[in-house]
């Protein structure tokens, strides 16, 4: 459940592009995924009357919407000590139970890795 082992660079990445989107926008939450080809979704916090969404779930919209297939893994930055179960479930309708969601503090610092 927590790291034990130094962060793959890849991971690093989303993580980083994840508290640029959070820090960007002046959000809650910043979001990043990868996808089968490594390219990567960035999101923040939607906060719209009829348009709720978290970072993540964004994410993997966004994801869907420019064509990804799968994702290899996911990262969410948020002062929150957990993620809802919506957010993992829209990670495994893309990615698979095993895909690793990195939820990591405002700081960058991973917290902890989750299986969607």
């Amino acid at each position: 459940m927590s790291e034990a082992a130094p962060l793959d660079p890849e991971d690093r990445k989303i993580i980083t592009l994840a508290r640029s989107a959070r820090a960007r926008n002046g959000v809650p939450e910043g979001a990043a995924v990868r996808d089968e080809t490594g390219r990567t979704y960035v999101a923040g916090t939607v906060a719209l009357p009829s348009l709720p969404l978290s970072a993540l779930r964004t994410a993997v919209a966004m994801a869907v919407a420019s064509g990804a297939k799968s994702l290899e893994a996911a990262a969410v930055v948020t002062e929150a000590e957990d993620l809802p179960e919506e957010d993992r479930a829209a990670v495994r309708d893309l990615g698979g139970a095993g895909t690793s969601v990195l939820v990591a503090g405002p700081d960058g610092g991973l917290r902890t890795t989750l299986q969607a």
